[in-house]
């Protein structure tokens, strides 16, 4: 007779495992389940089945030690000089205490602490150069203060077969939950301060940050509280304003070029010259009479095709001036030790090319007539348009004059030029009411002038003396043919 026999057996298996969990890490453990095996004629035979969880941690266990790196702080600032640290080594420092104040080319910055723990190592000292990307502290995290979360495994849910002595009962357990992916929430130190005190998690803003890479910004937090608060009832005194929709505006990105050439130069020479101390006088001119000169011969001297502006004549005036005061057309040695008189009066003009500041000059002024001096200068004012100015054109100078005036302005704080111990700027011609030798109103064409001198060897009284009698030779042109040589 076929007997059927039908056994069934159960046995569990239990291990005991030792479980170390670093911060961030996943550990991946066999749990042991038991299950019934049914054999029908045959010998029963055990069988053992392994399920796999993954267990991970989000937060960082207590004694954890961090890195507090500095933070790109905006401006395209890439480095900047510790100025004062507010915390030493074992130090307990929270969230938002201040741990330094940096100091960038632009501006004084205050480093808030983004952690609860205690300072463990300082990586610079006062005055030290610290780059953005590269840590300031060592922070030891106290129990329970977290990290920015890293995303851990998704796990699949599992059904867990559990038996109790003979009797059989089978429990279902569902996973604790699902570890979602999460993100580095970023915010200012100030935003973040602003969700703690209503008790926002900024976790629950990710991908609404309205800022630059889904950067929170206050304004997101203050529409996240608006919105999280009941509605108010409204009243006939008080009326809910409507919120601004904000418009995003394209902006084009920063150009970045580099300093070449003539920029490049005026770098060097401004950088060198303004170690000088400069001294300043202005004064008022009027040019009524050469306004009508000028009118006067205009013609006679384009038929001779040479273009004839005011800047002749304030060239060869100031030439015929630095006859009477020779200091003016000099320079001085590196130390300051002596003075070298120019003989030659190579006066420079300033002038506004594609390509940056040129002030090429005219050599040997004193011997050359108006005419010949505006001849050169419609020369050197064409290579400079062209980009053609020779070495030559560009050294030598002794006396510069910038005529700022043919762009706009009335006054202007020159800066003279290397080797050079005095400059002017000529401002813009204007028609204004002046008073006339009889108390009558008249209508006269001013111009104002701005000089700078070599205060360390150029005095205050000298410069003036020079001025007026350069001012005598403009208001009076009739009076500078009588000093022509």
């Amino acid at each position: 007779m076929l007997r059927t026999i039908v056994r069934q057996t159960t046995r569990t298996i239990s291990r005991t495992r030792k479980l170390t969990i670093n911060t961030g890490s996943c550990v991946t453990l066999p749990i042991l389940t038991k299950r019934p095996m049914l054999a029908v004629g045959q010998p029963t035979h055990r069988h053992r089945q392994y399920q796999y969880r993954c267990i991970s941690n989000t937060r960082p266990v207590s004694g954890e030690v961090v890195q507090f790196t500095l933070s790109d702080i905006g401006e395209g600032i890439r480095e900047v000089n510790v100025k004062e640290w507010y915390i030493k080594v074992g130090d307990v420092v929270k969230q938002f205490d201040s741990i330094c104040e940096v100091q960038s080319d632009k501006a004084s910055v205050t480093i808030t602490s983004r952690y609860d723990g205690v300072i463990t190592k300082m990586y610079h000292e006062v005055d030290d150069i610290a780059l953005v990307g590269n840590p300031l502290v060592d922070i030891e995290l106290e129990e329970g203060a977290s990290v920015s979360p890293t995303s851990g495994t998704q796990e699949d849910h599992h059904d867990i077969e559990v038996a109790s002595g003979d009797e059989h009962s089978v429990q279902t357990m569902e996973t604790i939950g699902r570890q979602s992916e999460s993100h580095k929430v970023l915010a200012t130190p100030a935003v973040r301060r602003l969700a703690m005190e209503h008790n926002i998690n900024l976790n629950q803003l990710i991908g609404f940050g309205s800022g630059r890479e889904g950067r929170v910004l206050k304004e997101d937090v203050l529409n996240y509280i608006n919105k999280t608060l009941p509605p108010e009832t409204p009243t006939p005194m008080s009326i809910q304003p409507a919120l601004e929709k904000k418009v995003d505006i394209a902006v084009e990105q920063d150009r970045v070029e580099p300093i070449r050439g003539i920029r490049k130069a005026m770098v060097k020479s401004m950088t060198e010259v303004l170690k000088v101390p400069h001294f300043g006088y202005c004064d008022e001119i009027d040019v009524t009479s050469l306004v009508d000169l000028r009118s006067k011969v205009k013609e006679v001297v384009q038929q001779k095709g040479i273009k004839f502006s005011f800047m002749p004549v304030f060239i060869k005036a100031a030439s015929v001036a630095l006859l009477q005061y020779p200091i003016l057309n000099s320079s001085v040695d590196s130390t300051c030790q002596n003075i070298t008189y120019k003989q030659s009066h190579n006066i420079g003009f300033a002038m506004d090319t594609t390509q940056g500041l040129v002030v090429p000059n005219i050599k040997n002024v004193q011997t050359l007539s108006v005419f010949q001096v505006a001849a050169e200068l419609n020369r050197l004012m064409m290579q400079g348009v062209e980009g053609k100015l020779s070495h030559e054109d560009l050294t030598g100078g002794t006396f510069s004059l910038s005529n700022i005036g043919s762009i706009g302005g009335t006054y202007a704080k020159p800066v003279l030029m290397p080797r050079e111990v005095a400059i002017g700027a000529l401002g813009k011609i204007q028609i204004l009411p002046r008073f006339d030798s009889n108390d009558r109103v008249v209508k006269a064409h001013v111009m104002n002038i701005s000089w700078a001198a070599d205060h360390r060897i150029i005095d205050g009284a000298t410069m003036c003396r020079f001025s007026n009698l350069w001012k005598m030779y403009i208001e009076n042109p009739a009076s500078l043919v009588l000093d022509l040589k």
